[in-house]
C-alpha cells in the first residue's frame, strides 16, 4: 500500500488540518507517513495544498510531482493539480464547488458533494471532514475509526467542542461513497 496524496483547495477550507488528521491516523496505525504542507503567500482565498504520503514500506522522498491521489476542494485546485495525477490515479473532488474534470478518463473520478453535505449538517466548515471520510472509505489508507480517534490530538483544545460534529462529518462522507 502506497498513497501519494495531494490535498488542495482554497485557503480557509481546512486543507492543512485534513492532511494532519490523515497523517496522525496513519501514525496511530503504525504506517509510514509524511505530511508536507505547502505555504504560499496567501492564507484565505488563495490555493492551499499539502502532500501526505502513507505507505506500508519506507518512504523515499517527502514530496511527489506525480501523486496517485488528488483531493480537490476547489476548481482552481483541481485545475492546478489534475494534470500531474498518475494514470489510474484517484481524483476525489468537491462536486458542490468543482465541475466534473474533463480529459482524465485514465483516472478514477469520484464526485462528493462535500460543501452541500456540510451545509445540510449545519456548518459549511466541515466540508473538509466530509471529503476526508469519503476518501478514506474509498482508498482505505487508514480506517475511519482511526481518523475519528485522532481528532482530539489534532484539533486545538478550544475546538474540542466540535469533535462530535467533525466525527459525524467524517462518517457521513464515508457513507456517501459506500453504497
Amino acid at each position: 500500500m502506497h498513497y501519494e496524496i495531494v490535498m488542495a483547495g482554497t485557503g480557509g477550507q481546512g486543507i492543512m488540518v485534513m492532511g494532519q488528521i490523515l497523517a496522525h491516523a496513519a501514525v496511530a496505525e503504525d504506517k509510514n507517513v509524511v505530511w508536507f504542507p505547502s505555504y504560499g503567500p496567501e492564507s484565505r482565498g488563495g490555493t492551499s495544498d499539502c502532500t501526505v504520503i502513507v505507505s506500508s514500506a519506507e518512504i523515499g522522498s517527502p514530496v511527489t510531482s506525480t501523486p496517485n491521489v488528488l483531493i480537490a476542494m476547489s476548481q482552481p485546485a483541481l485545475e492546478r493539480f489534475l494534470p500531474n495525477v498518475q494514470r489510474e490515479g484517484l481524483v476525489v473532488y468537491n462536486s458542490t464547488l468543482v465541475s466534473c474534470p474533463a480529459g482524465r478518463e485514465d483516472c478514477q473520478l469520484v464526485c462528493v458533494p462535500a460543501s452541500a453535505v456540510a451545509e445540510e449538517m449545519g456548518n459549511y466548515r466541515i466540508a473538509n471532514m466530509v471529503m476526508l471520510g469519503a476518501f478514506v472509505a474509498l482508498a482505505k489508507p487508514v480506517s475511519v475509526d482511526s481518523l475519528c480517534a485522532v481528532l482530539v490530538d489534532v484539533l486545538p483544545e478550544h475546538r474540542h467542542n466540535l469533535i462530535p460534529l467533525n466525527e459525524s462529518a467524517i462518517r457521513r462522507g464515508a457513507e456517501l461513497v459506500q453504497g
